[in-house]
C-alpha cells in the first residue's frame, strides 16, 4: 500500500513538471517568440489614422492586417483631416494612407511638412475630385448648375467639413455663382443621400473623387469644370511622421514600394460595400492577391 502511495505522488510531480513546462512555453510565445502558429514576434506598436473616405478605409485597414502579419501591433484611429495632420506632425499619429496632393491637402501640407515624410504615390491612377450627378441629370458642367437650382433643391451634399474637397466645393460655390448650400455631412450620409435620390431619379449633386466604388455601383459622372476650381488631377501620397522611418525602417522601405491600379482598390473596397468587415475583406484581398503583397514585402 506504501509502494502504491509512493508511485502516485512520483506520477503527480512529474504532471506538475509537465504542466509548468508548457505553460513557460505558452508564455514566451505570446510575448514575442513565435508560437507553433508561426505568429512572429511583437516588434512594436503603429498609430495609423484615417479619414472615413472608402479608399482610406480600405488601405488603412490592408495595411493593418499585412503588418499585423508581419509581427507589428497596429492601432487605428478615425480622425478629421485637421486633426489628423496635426497628430502626424506631433508623433501621435504614424502614417496617413491617404493624402491627396497637391491640391486637396495642400494647406495641411505646408502647414506640417516640416515634421512629415513623405513616402511616395500609392494610386497608379490620376486622382480626381469635383461635383458629381447621376448620368441621367442634363447638364453637364459647373456653369449650367445655377440656372437648374431648383432641380438640384440649391444644394450640394458634402462630406466632413475639414476636408479638402469641402474647400474647393465652397471656392466652386463662389466662382459660378452659385448660391447653394454646400450641406456638410460625412462620406456615408452623403452616399446615402445619393442613394435616395437615384433610386428616385432625382436631381443631386454630391462631392466626388475618384477612386471610389460608386463610380461602379451608379452610373454616374464629373461635371465639367472651366474655371478649375477643383484644380488638375492629384495623387494619392503616404505620409509619414518624419521620425517614423528611423524607427521603424522596415516598414517604410514596404510602403514604399506599395502601388494599387484602379481594378485593385475597387475590388477591395467592392468587398467592403458589400458587406465584409474592413479586416476580413483585407484578409480575403491579400489571400486573392497574394503575389502583389508579396511584391511590396521584398
Amino acid at each position: 500500500m506504501f509502494k502504491n502511495r509512493r508511485g502516485w505522488r512520483t506520477g503527480l510531480i512529474w504532471a506538475l513538471i509537465i504542466v509548468f513546462a508548457f505553460t513557460m512555453v505558452v508564455g514566451c510565445s505570446s510575448n514575442g517568440t513565435p508560437g507553433a502558429n508561426g505568429g512572429a514576434a511583437d516588434k512594436g506598436t503603429i498609430e495609423v489614422g484615417y479619414v472615413n473616405w472608402a479608399e482610406c478605409v480600405a488601405v488603412s485597414n490592408l495595411w493593418k492586417v499585412i503588418l499585423e502579419d508581419q509581427g507589428y501591433k497596429v492601432n487605428l484611429k478615425q480622425l478629421d483631416t485637421a486633426p489628423l495632420f496635426v497628430g502626424l506632425s506631433k508623433g501621435d499619429i504614424d502614417l496617413f494612407m491617404d493624402a491627396w496632393l497637391p491640391i486637396t491637402h495642400e494647406a495641411y501640407w505646408e502647414e506640417h511638412k516640416d515634421n512629415l515624410e513623405d513616402y511616395g504615390i500609392w494610386y497608379e491612377e490620376p486622382a480626381r475630385i469635383g461635383l458629381v450627378v447621376p448620368s441621367y441629370v442634363t447638364i453637364d458642367s459647373i456653369e449650367q448648375m445655377a440656372a437648374e437650382a431648383d432641380k438640384f433643391k440649391s444644394e450640394i451634399v458634402g462630406i466632413d467639413p475639414g476636408a479638402g474637397i469641402m474647400k474647393a466645393t465652397a471656392r466652386a460655390n463662389e466662382v459660378y455663382e452659385l448660391g447653394f448650400n454646400v450641406l456638410q455631412s460625412s462620406e456615408p450620409a452623403m452616399l446615402a443621400a445619393l442613394d435616395k435620390a437615384y433610386g428616385k431619379k432625382e436631381w443631386i449633386a454630391v462631392t466626388g473623387w475618384s477612386p471610389h466604388w460608386k463610380f461602379a455601383k451608379y452610373d454616374l459622372k464629373y461635371l465639367e469644370d472651366p474655371k478649375g476650381a477643383y484644380g488638375e488631377a492629384e495623387e494619392l501620397h503616404i505620409l509619414a511622421n518624419k521620425d517614423f522611418s528611423s524607427k521603424y525602417p522596415e516598414v517604410a522601405e514596404m510602403l514604399k514600394k506599395f502601388t494599387m491600379n484602379d481594378a485593385e482598390i475597387g475590388s477591395l473596397e467592392g468587398l467592403i460595400n458589400e458587406g465584409m468587415q474592413p479586416v476580413d475583406a483585407a484578409k480575403k484581398w491579400i489571400e486573392d492577391n497574394q503575389e502583389a503583397v508579396d511584391s511590396w514585402l521584398k
